[in-house]
């Protein structure tokens, strides 16, 4: 079941993500929250890498994934307007929750080692340039925990619109433990 219209999410956008994992944690994200994933090319992985499918288990069926050869063809198949589409960069200024995220918005990341390329960067005014705070001294998140971050304040931002479970129950209705149907991870798949 893909995520429909009626559901707010917004786009996450991968600009030449390298790390198999990371993206299978996205893709997993995405599906559990109505988010559209758009990886935009170079990828540093196979999209038939094992940890891939491990780390994103049986989501991907669950998840719209789109792939891109580039960031402008990608925003321009979205079709969203500029002032929508923010950039997450501990570069910036402005905190990612000071944003009223609407339906549809799109948020761009860079690439695990090296964040968004300074001409990326500098496509998007000051104002949609977003960073999660962090205490001095440290380098960065782990990139699928950065995009859970933001995934998840756009969506609490919308009453969590779509979640499953009774009125009284949204945002109740997933667990945190892995399904009993899937074999236990060892590390080494």
């Amino acid at each position: 079941m893909a995520p429909s219209d009626s559901v707010p999410g917004v786009h996450v956008v991968l600009i030449a993500p390298e790390i198999a994992t990371n993206t299978g944690n996205i893709i997993r994200l995405c599906a559990n929250s109505g988010t559209t994933l758009h990886l935009v090319e170079p990828l540093g992985f196979s999209l038939a890498d094992r940890h891939l499918r491990r780390a994103g288990l049986d989501y991907h069926e669950l998840a719209v994934v789109q792939r891109h050869a580039d960031l402008e063809r990608c925003l321009g198949q979205i079709g969203v307007a500029a002032e929508r589409t923010f950039a997450l960069s501990g570069r910036a200024e402005r905190a990612y929750d000071a944003v009223a995220f609407r339906p549809g918005d799109v948020v761009v990341f860079g690439a695990e080692r090296a964040g968004l390329a300074p001409a990326v960067l500098e496509r998007f005014a000051a104002s949609r340039r977003l960073r999660i705070p962090m205490q001095p001294g440290n380098r960065s998140l782990n990139l699928a925990n950065a995009v859970a971050v933001v995934v998840y304040e756009a969506w609490r931002q919308q009453g969590f619109r779509g979640a499953g479970g009774s009125e009284g129950d949204v945002g109740r209705g997933g667990t945190l433990a892995e399904s009993t149907s899937c074999e236990p991870f060892d590390g080494d798949v």
